[in-house]
C-alpha cells in the first residue's frame, strides 16, 4: 500500500512537470483587415472626424435591427431636432416615438429618451465614456456601450455584433455560420486579434464589422474579394458545412403580433387625440390577435390610456 502510494504521488509529480500545450498563433487579421478597410470603408455619417458621441449612441440604437440605408435619413433628422440628450429628454417620449416612425422596434426610442433623460440629469449632458457607466444607463446593453466606448472616443475594447462573430468563425475557427452568441467565448476572440494601440484596435473593430456586412456575408460571401482570404480557415478547409447549433431564425414578420403592433402605432403616431378601440379595430382583422398586439403595447410603455379615455403615445 505504502509503494502504491508513492508511486501515486510521483505519478502527481511527474506530470505537474509536464510542459503545457500551447494553442497555435492565430493569424494577424487585423494588419490588412485596417489597410482594406481605410481604403474601401463606407463613408457612414457616425465615421466622420468630429461627430459626437451622442449622434454615436443615437445610431447606435438605430442600427440595431435596420439597415443602415434607414438609419441615415432618420438619424440626420433626429440630431437636427435633438443635437443633445437635454434637447432629447426635454420632450415627450411621444416626439421620440413619432420621429422614429417605421424603423422598427418602436421600444428603442423609448429606451434613447430615457438614456438621453438619464446623461442630462447625471452626466452634465455628455455621454459617458466608461464602459460601466454606459451600461448604467437604461436601455443601454454590453454590446451598444462599449461600441459607443470604442467609436465615439477610441477606447480599447472588443466590439462583437453578428457580423464580426461571422467574420471571427470563419477566419478563426474555420466554421461556415458562428452558431448561437456566447459573449464568453465571442469577447476573448475578438479580443484576440486586437493590436496593443488603441487607435489600431478601434480601426480593427470597425474593419472587423464592415467585412461581415459587404464581404464575409451570411450567403454567398464574396471571397475573392476578401482581404483575408490568405489566411482564413474556413477556407483553407474547403468551406465545411456548419454542422453544429445554429442561431435561431427570426419570426416571419407578416401576419405577426409585430406586424399588427406596427399598424397600432401607425393609427396612434398619426393622431394628436386619444384613439378608441373602435377606431383600431379595421387595422386587423382578428380580434383575439389586435387585442393581444394592443395590450403588449400597453405593457411595453408604448401606448397608454384604456377603451374609456382611448388610446395614444406616452406623453411623460
Amino acid at each position: 500500500m505504502v509503494n502504491a502510494r508513492r508511486a501515486s504521488r510521483q505519478n502527481v509529480d511527474n506530470s505537474a512537470t509536464r510542459p503545457a500545450v500551447e494553442e497555435p498563433a492565430r493569424p494577424d487579421i487585423a494588419t490588412p483587415l485596417v489597410t482594406w478597410f481605410r481604403a474601401e470603408a463606407r463613408d457612414l455619417p457616425w465615421r466622420r472626424p468630429g461627430f459626437p458621441a451622442w449622434g454615436t449612441l443615437v445610431s447606435e440604437i438605430m442600427l440595431q435591427q435596420t439597415q443602415v440605408a434607414r438609419v441615415i435619413p432618420r438619424l440626420e433628422a433626429w440630431l437636427t431636432r435633438w443635437p443633445t440628450p437635454a434637447d432629447l429628454a426635454a420632450s415627450p417620449p411621444a416626439d421620440a416615438v413619432r420621429a422614429w416612425d417605421r424603423l422598427g422596434y418602436p421600444r428603442r426610442a423609448l429606451a434613447l429618451h430615457a438614456a438621453a433623460s438619464a446623461i442630462a440629469d447625471r452626466h452634465g449632458n455628455e455621454v459617458p465614456r466608461d464602459v460601466d457607466a454606459l451600461l448604467a444607463l437604461p436601455g443601454i446593453g454590453d454590446y451598444t456601450a462599449r461600441a459607443v466606448a470604442v467609436f465615439a472616443y477610441g477606447d480599447r475594447h472588443p466590439v462583437v455584433d453578428v457580423n464580426v462573430r461571422r467574420v471571427l468563425a470563419r477566419a478563426l475557427l474555420g466554421q461556415g455560420e458562428p452558431g448561437p452568441a456566447k459573449a464568453k467565448q465571442d469577447l476573448p476572440l475578438m479580443e484576440s486579434v486586437l493590436p496593443a494601440d488603441r487607435d489600431d484596435a478601434a480601426a480593427t473593430n470597425a474593419a472587423v464589422m464592415e467585412l461581415g456586412a459587404l464581404v464575409c456575408v451570411a450567403r454567398s460571401p464574396a471571397c475573392d474579394a476578401c482581404p483575408i482570404a490568405d489566411r482564413c480557415a474556413w477556407r483553407a478547409a474547403g468551406y465545411p458545412e456548419h454542422d453544429g447549433p445554429r442561431a435561431p431564425k427570426q419570426a416571419k414578420f407578416a401576419g405577426s403580433d409585430r406586424q399588427v403592433r406596427g399598424l397600432i402605432m401607425a393609427e396612434l403616431r398619426a393622431s394628436d387625440v386619444p384613439v378608441t378601440r373602435d377606431e383600431i379595430e379595421p387595422v386587423w382583422p382578428d380580434a383575439e390577435q389586435r387585442d393581444r398586439a394592443l395590450a403588449s403595447l400597453l405593457r411595453d410603455g408604448l401606448a397608454v390610456g384604456d377603451d374609456a379615455s382611448g388610446y395614444r403615445l406616452p406623453e411623460g
